[in-house]
């Protein structure tokens, strides 16, 4: 027995007393508490509240009728704070109270409300340490916990604990730390037994009773209750429940309906509750019976003795008395203060089609969208559309529910509901606008070849309809089949007309159509104008829909890499990924997490780049959505790993044809830096015959560099008259200067430093120090090739290019060098998020910033500097701007 009465729960009160002290100290704690119905684990968060002298405690519980409405539970678990939302950076306190319906703002997303939560208690625990206990959080909705699991993972320098617990699974909350809570052994359930049965009991019957209840406590309490009418086979939770049915069944028929109200009511409400009562004529004093069965109190808050009674009223009445109830609820709720839980329980109320009730769900579904509530919006336009009589309007209704799910990440429950959507009555737009989602959803679930056809059939279907968005689904069907590899240039001939004057999306399109029609040089100029209008363009959260198109690797990231524009092609991955991040768009944030951090490799920021990967396994592991995973194949090349065999025949089988390039370009870039050349030029001359956009041009280098070495000189030409018509940028003609060298003009190295060194591109730099080096070496120019080579072993290794430093340096001790090895990880010391942190410190970001960047509290940034000084050796911000890392 623990010291608080809990009978054998003494490994479990130790862990939970270690969590606050822990807390305490300022290391923030967090812990899942998981097991069946009834096993003591709200006991045990009964046992971290009565030991946490000295903390503030913060309570809050799903309910599972609560569960359909957007940041519920979090509202619970932050009310008593909100004090302190003024104390909150602008961009937090407008997000988390448009949340809970405080303010009117712009859609808020999860990752803006869980830093704006992670902030608030971060305040409170400023003040005192706090202690946050979550009870069934099986039952919180989905907004509230995505934004506490957010929270949970992010507690690492605050005096903050956070327990929640749970009956079954929560894919939020999977992942984090969890202490599984077991039955009670023998002897301790027979203790707990003998406290409760009055009088004797054969000893068989006890035995039976503690076999049959396993350990668990509730079961102790209720299954004795079962001994006269002997003890039924079945689920242990069905059992209990039906026990809490059997005390309920002999109660007056009034008191039954007004348990009945309570259960109904999920909020606990008192004053609610007896209105309602009032309304449905319940008598004098009908709440004195329920209170003898111990099962419900009646106070400022009406309160279930557990979560399975709720259940076991709720399920054990008439449908005919819970439509009376959620009628009566609905009447005596406030339809100004608490409209959504109004149009809930008329919904719940009503038991045939009501365009009215449809249409209050519908602008309550309008309102949990632009609090953020996406799932919820679906949830409720689904519900909506079961009571729409007109077929017509329900499948329109229908039809917004997949696309908010499909927003929300739920890909396959989206797809279910447009099978729902083309059941209803034939309309050529309706039908057209389905086939346009499924495309959509057929790109994001990775099935580019199935996106294909249907955004282009989705195109002609609109255009009599709606000729922007037709001309829109087009390029979306472009893009698609340039990921498919499929045959463009009769696609591209296709494409509506554009408007006068024309828009960034028909100027794209028109740069695309002639690329593939034409050819490169026809396109140019064409691509420059699409390119000045897409990054003149003032978007928000609000487009997040046609960021892939507009500033992603779909199109407008094409044309950027087309036109050697390096920055412009970050630009736009940053950008993407920043407003799908605020839109809270995941699916669409995994792909700008890859395109960026693709970026970040070719910049040569390895830590960056790593941070953005981890996050796109996170996205996955939350969505069940595959990761895109694209950037792991650049990685891996560029550490010497070979992932591009597996990934382009995967790729192939899938249909995703521009994938396999992207690994057949990786695997020229590994097989070069392992100094494999034949098999980096075989790699590079796949994608050659691609014709692939972007990497078609981007391989020519990979190319050239593997044909110098296995004395292919008419390849190593071919190479440089390739490259002969790319438009001149600092980067082009790095490489075209490159080029010329390894044709044999080796003043061509000299300039491709001298113009690269002018880009962000730190590992194509370092690589035209490594070929300049190895060219003076084989020269016998030993002295200055050991300078460009050491140069290059220096950058590379910073980049994170490992097979590339090892080339180096290789070559370096061929020239006699005998320096110490630098390592070819030098970041290595420093996490991927320290490195972040970092650098934004050096760039001159206070705390709050760094923190409102990554998603961290401040103090978790401070945390954060102060390993990141120990490990550099530096001990103020101005010593971090001449640090190395």
């Amino acid at each position: 027995m623990s010291d608080d009465g809990l009978l054998g729960r003494r490994t479990e009160g130790e862990t939970l007393d270690k969590l606050l002290t822990q807390a305490k100290a300022g290391n923030g704690q967090v812990l899942v508490l998981r097991g069946e119905a009834g096993i003591g684990k709200t006991a045990l968060l009964d046992h971290v509240s009565s030991r946490a002298s000295g903390f503030r405690v913060a309570r809050a519980a799903g309910v599972e009728s609560e569960s359909a409405f957007p940041y519920a539970g979090l509202h619970q678990l932050c009310v008593p704070f909100l004090d302190r939302l003024d104390r909150l950076p602008a961009p937090q306190r407008e997000a988390l109270g448009t949340a809970f319906g405080m303010a009117s703002g712009p859609r808020p997303t999860r990752f803006m409300v869980g830093l704006a939560v992670l902030t608030l208690l971060a305040e409170v625990a400023d003040e005192q340490p706090l202690v946050c206990l979550v009870d069934d959080a099986q039952w919180l909705d989905s907004m509230s916990s995505a934004v506490l699991g957010f929270v949970a993972r992010r507690l690492l320098a605050e005096r903050i604990a956070l327990v929640f617990v749970l009956r079954e699974g929560n894919d939020y909350l999977d992942g984090l730390p969890e202490l599984f809570v077991r039955g009670l052994d023998d002897a301790d359930a027979h203790a707990l037994l003998e406290s409760v049965i009055k009088g004797p009991v054969d000893g068989r019957v006890r035995d039976r009773i503690v076999a049959e209840a396993r350990g668990n406590p509730l079961a102790l309490l209720e299954l004795p209750r079962e001994v006269a009418d002997g003890l039924d086979a079945g689920p242990l939770t069905s059992r209990i429940e039906q026990s809490f049915v059997r005390q309920i069944e002999p109660l007056p028929a009034d008191t039954r309906l007004l348990m009945l109200t309570a259960a109904a009511e999920p909020l606990g409400d008192a004053t609610l509750l007896w209105r309602a009562a009032g309304l449905l004529g319940l008598g004098a004093d009908p709440a004195a019976a329920a209170l003898g069965t111990g099962l419900i109190e009646f106070g400022a808050r009406v309160q279930f003795r557990h979560p399975l009674v709720r259940s076991a009223v709720y399920r054990s009445a008439s449908a005919v008395d819970r439509l009376r109830v959620h009628r009566a609820l609905a009447d005596v709720t406030d339809p100004e203060i608490d409209p959504d839980r109004r149009a809930w329980h008329r919904a719940q109320g009503t038991a045939s089609p009501d365009e009215e009730v449809a249409a209050d769900l519908e602008n309550t579904a309008s309102r949990a969208q632009a609090r953020g509530g996406l799932l919820a919006a679906a949830a409720f336009l689904e519900q909506a559309a079961v009571l729409t009589p007109e077929p017509g309007r329900r499948a329109s209704r229908e039809l917004a529910a997949a696309r908010a799910k499909r927003e929300a990440g739920a890909l396959d429950a989206s797809l279910r509901l447009l099978s729902a959507v083309e059941a209803g009555p034939p309309d050529e737009r309706r039908s057209a606008e389905v086939e346009h989602l499924r495309g959509h959803i057929a790109f994001d679930q990775r099935r580019v070849a199935d996106a294909a056809p249907l955004l282009f059939s989705a195109a002609r279907r609109l255009a009599p309809f709606d000729a922007d968005l037709a001309r829109e689904t087009h390029l979306e069907a472009l893009s698609a089949a340039i990921w498919a590899g499929a045959p463009l240039a009769d696609a591209a001939r296709t494409a509506p007309p554009p408007r006068t004057p024309p828009c960034a999306i028909d100027l794209v399109l028109a740069a695309l159509t002639t690329r593939i029609t034409a050819g490169y040089a026809a396109a140019v100029p064409h691509m420059a104008r699409a390119l000045d209008e897409v990054r003149a363009l003032k978007v928000g959260a609000e487009d997040v829909s046609r960021l892939p198109w507009l500033f992603g690797n779909r199109a407008g990231g094409i044309i950027a890499s087309e036109l050697w524009d390096f920055a412009t092609r970050r630009e736009f991955a940053q950008l993407q990924v920043r407003l799908s991040r605020d839109a809270g768009a995941l699916v669409q944030l995994q792909f700008a997490l890859n395109f960026l951090a693709d970026n970040e490799l070719l910049a040569g920021e390895p830590a960056a780049a790593q941070a953005l990967i981890e996050e796109d396994r996170r996205i996955s592991e939350v969505t069940g959505t595959p990761a895109i995973g694209y950037a792991v194949l650049l990685q891996a090349a560029y550490r010497g790993e070979d992932l591009a065999s597996q990934a382009a025949r995967e790729a192939q089988e899938a249909g995703q044809g521009r994938l396999a390039v992207i690994a057949d370009w990786t695997a020229a870039i590994l097989h070069n830096g392992l100094g494999r050349h034949d098999l980096a030029r075989d790699a590079a001359l796949r994608v050659l015959e691609s014709g692939s956009l972007v990497y078609s041009g981007m391989i020519v280098t990979e190319l050239a560099e593997a044909a110098s070495r296995t004395g292919d000189t008419a390849l190593v030409a071919e190479a440089g008259e390739r490259a002969a018509s790319w438009v001149d940028t600092d980067w082009s003609s790095g490489l075209k200067a490159r080029l010329r060298a390894l044709n044999g003009d080796s003043a061509g190295f000299g300039e491709s430093i001298s113009f690269l060194s002018r880009t962000a591109l730190k590992g194509e730099l370092a690589r035209t120090h490594l070929l300049f080096g190895e060219w003076l070496r084989r020269e016998g120019q030993r002295v200055e090739a050991r300078e460009h080579l050491r140069t290059a072993h220096e950058m590379l290794a910073a980049a994170g290019m490992t097979a590339f430093a090892d080339r180096a340096w290789r070559e370096l001790q061929a020239t006699g060098e005998t320096a110490r090895k630098r390592t070819a990880e030098p970041t290595d010391e420093l996490t991927a998020q320290e490195y972040q942190i970092a650098r934004l410190a050096r760039e001159g970001y206070s705390n709050p910033e760094i923190g409102t960047r990554l998603f961290i509290s401040p103090r978790t940034v401070e945390w954060h500097l102060r390993k990141v000084f120990g490990k550099l050796g530096v001990t103020s911000r101005r010593q971090l701007r001449d640090a190395t890392f």
